[in-house]
């Protein structure tokens, strides 16, 4: 069973993804400020990161970074899942290392398209 780890500090966002992605049939880890993402990224080692941007204690863009700089977990592919939908931010979001992109509010299916299309 693949493994995601949602890296989110609002709860109804987490509930919204946890609903849908436990329901497609993966398991979820979660951790609600940067750091304790980067944490669990290092410990569990998820198949997949949805990190959302607006994060407390280290940003998403930080945590990203610091993923992205460990050889053993730089694999792993992270999707920006973000409110920031400005022109240039998908920009920064790939420049801090992020595979992926999606602006909320984001449909379900799109974002489990993303998921699938990232897993397959």
């Amino acid at each position: 069973m693949k493994r995601i780890l949602i890296i989110e500090d609002t709860e109804d966002n987490r509930q919204i993804m946890r609903d849908l992605l436990t329901h497609a049939g993966y398991d979820l880890l979660e951790a609600v400020d940067g750091a304790d993402g980067v944490a669990q990224a290092k410990r569990h080692r998820p198949d997949l990161i949805l990190m959302d941007i607006q994060l407390p204690v280290l940003d998403g863009y930080e945590a990203t970074r610091r993923i992205k700089a460990d050889p053993d977990l730089a694999s792993i592919p992270i999707i920006a899942v973000t409110s920031y939908a400005l022109s240039g931010d998908e920009t920064k979001t790939r420049a801090a290392g992020c595979d992926g992109y999606i602006a909320k509010p984001f449909s379900p299916r799109q974002l489990l398209a993303a998921v699938n299309g990232f897993l397959a």
